[in-house]
C-alpha cells in the first residue's frame, strides 16, 4: 500500500491516478495510523509553504512524516512536499520545515536577477529539462535532457550537495530533486510529467524498506 498524505493542500487525485497507471496501490489518507501501516509514503504539496506546514502540523501528520522517514520505508516528497523536508523557507517570512534535509528554500532571483533571467517570469511554469545524477535510484533510466513539468516560485538549496539527484536551469541552475537513503523528493511533478514521470514513480514503488535511513 502506498499512502498519499492528505492534509488539505495538494492535488491528490492526479498522483493517485499516476501511481495506479504504473501498478501501484495508492490510498489517499489523513489518518496517521494508515500512514504508519503503509509500505510507501508520498507527501505531495501545492500552495504556500507556511500554509502547508500549518495544515500538516494541525492534523497531527508532521510526526507521521518523520516516523515514516525514520522507519526506513520508501518516502517521496513532491513540489511543496519536497520543500517542507528542508529546515526553513523564506516564503512569507522565515518558516520552519520538517528538518529532514539541512538547507533552505528560497525564491527565484530572491537576492538578484542575473542577465540570463531578465525575461523569465516567476513562477516557473511548464516543461524543463533535467541534468541527472547517475547515482540516483529514483531517476534510474532517465538521461540528461529529459523533460518534466514544473509549477513553482521557490526551490531548495541543500546544505549538502551529495543529496542532489537532479538539477534544472531557469536563468540559474537549481536543485530540483534530492535523494538520501529511503527518502527522495522532486520539485517538479512526476504525476504531470508524462512517460518520464511515470518512470520515476515506477522506480519509487520498486524500492524496498531499509533498516535505517
Amino acid at each position: 500500500m502506498i499512502a498519499i498524505i492528505d492534509y488539505g493542500m495538494a492535488n491528490l487525485r492526479s498522483v493517485e491516478r499516476a501511481l495506479i497507471a504504473v501498478g501501484g496501490e495508492p490510498v489517499i489518507t489523513g489518518d496517521p495510523e494508515v500512514v504508519e501501516k503503509a509500505d510507501h509514503v508520498i507527501l505531495p504539496g501545492v500552495g504556500a509553504f507556511c500554509a502547508c506546514m500549518s495544515n500538516l502540523n494541525d492534523r497531527g501528520l508532521s510526526d507521521s512524516v518523520k516516523q515514516a522517514i525514520s522507519s526506513g520505508k520508501p518516502f517521496l516528497g513532491i513540489c511543496v512536499g519536497m520543500q517542507m523536508l528542508f529546515d526553513t523557507s523564506s516564503e512569507m517570512g522565515a518558516s520552519p520545515g520538517l528538518k529532514q534535509f539541512p538547507g533552505s528554500v528560497i525564491k527565484f532571483f530572491e537576492d538578484e536577477r542575473p542577465v540570463s533571467a531578465e525575461n523569465l517570469k516567476v513562477p516557473h511554469i511548464g516543461w524543463n529539462t533535467l541534468t541527472v545524477n547517475p547515482k540516483s535510484r529514483l531517476l534510474a533510466g532517465l538521461k540528461d535532457g529529459d523533460r518534466v513539468y514544473f509549477v513553482h516560485s521557490y526551490y531548495p538549496v541543500p546544505a549538502d550537495n551529495s543529496v542532489v539527484a537532479a538539477t534544472s536551469d531557469y536563468g540559474i541552475e537549481f536543485c530540483c530533486a534530492v535523494e538520501r537513503g529511503n527518502v527522495a523528493a522532486t520539485q517538479f511533478h512526476p504525476e504531470k510529467s508524462g512517460s518520464v514521470g511515470l518512470q520515476i514513480l515506477r522506480n519509487f514503488i520498486g524500492w524496498q524498506t531499509v533498516v535505517s535511513a
